[in-house]
């Protein structure tokens, strides 16, 4: 089967591997649409053990084989699933595993391109919500309860037009906490159309510099209120420095997304974490969390509270991912995800899976 993978540059190259077989608690799905992230450009540079590999983790595509103890997926079923994150057999290729418990059913109206969005990013959204900032998941919900923790203060959301930041506004906003304070630039429009100006959310505008940011959350921050939480989609570029100086100094709460960085700038009164989605995979306390999240996405695709983000198809299907490497790592990107259609590969559909 062909499958892409990335070195630094970003260059990508697609080769001729093996087709993969799922262990006793994955799932082998045949990609039909894989996703991109950030992250995917940047681990051949931070991690030597990344160069020349398939950093693909946004699987959507119908289920070729499962492994002997799934029993909740079977071949043919419409699915998509989060890739464990540095290990083999990525979202960039024809075929592709995920663990079960990350892997979630697809309703018919969800088109795949729309699923490819989903998995990491919408995994890193709740993860951040409601495991590291410890909000209230939208059925523990209470307008007494948001009171008690200081949440009625309002939520920074730092990346409000990336996926992750538009996906912690989407479950935010299914757990009722008001007002949203989101920073964007460049894709303020998809953000404002997220929020309900009607509750109190608003948008600032970061392209207006550091000084009006800080000026903006604070015009934000309902009256005689204190802000206590903040989730940083960015975690660079003073995206943290900004947030501190409005957030509660005694007490408040900010969690941030990139690993390894230098964050001593965040006052210590401050309770700061990382938000890593791949702690679903890898740590146990949080399986279940996982487990439980990837079914809901499902379920709210159903039911339409929820959905996948924009997204823009790039040609060529592997080949194209060089593309959308090199786009992501110049911040072309805004309110988008790329996508690839793996069929468009040249030389792809060689290798069949029988069901």
């Amino acid at each position: 089967m062909k499958e892409a993978h990335i070195f630094k540059g970003p260059r990508v190259e697609v080769h001729d591997v093996s087709v993969p077989s799922p262990g006793p608690d994955e799932v082998l799905t045949k990609v039909v649409v894989s996703g991109s992230n950030p992250k995917d450009w940047k681990m051949p540079h931070f991690m030597p053990t990344a160069e020349g590999t398939n950093q693909g983790d946004d699987i959507a595509g119908t289920v070729a084989a499962v492994g002997e103890n799934v029993t909740e997926f079977k071949p043919g079923d419409r699915v998509a699933g989060f890739h464990r994150i540095t290990s083999p057999n990525g979202s960039w290729a024809e075929y592709a595993i995920s663990p079960a418990h990350t892997t979630f059913h697809l309703p018919k109206q969800t088109s795949f391109e729309e699923a490819a969005t989903i998995p990491l990013a919408a995994g890193t959204a709740a993860v951040g919500l409601f495991v590291r900032l410890g909000l209230p998941e939208p059925w523990l919900s209470t307008e007494e309860k948001l009171k008690a923790i200081g949440a009625d203060g309002g939520l920074i959301i730092y990346g409000g037009a990336s996926a992750v930041g538009a996906f912690a506004i989407k479950l935010a906003k299914e757990s009722n906490i008001h007002p949203i304070i989101a920073v964007a630039g460049r894709g303020i429009p998809y953000v404002e159309s997220l929020l309900d100006k009607s509750k109190g959310d608003t948008v600032v505008d970061y392209r207006n510099g550091d000084e009006a940011v800080v000026k903006g959350l604070q015009a934000a921050i309902p009256q005689g209120k204190t802000l206590n939480y903040a989730f940083d989609a960015v975690s660079e570029h003073n995206s943290f420095i900004n947030i501190s100086k409005v957030l509660n100094q005694d007490g408040g709460n900010i969690s941030l997304v990139l690993p390894g960085m230098d964050f001593s700038a965040i006052p210590k009164g401050i309770n700061q974490t990382t938000t890593q989605v791949g702690n679903v995979h890898n740590a146990e306390t949080i399986r279940p969390f996982g487990l439980a999240w990837y079914r809901l996405f499902g379920q709210g695709l159903k039911e339409g509270w929820f959905s996948g983000h924009p997204y823009e198809v790039v040609t060529g299907g592997l080949a194209g991912v060089e593309t959308a490497m090199k786009n992501l790592s110049e911040g072309k990107a805004s309110a988008v995800k790329y996508v690839f259609r793996i069929a468009d590969t040249e030389g792809a559909g060689k290798d069949q899976v029988k069901l």
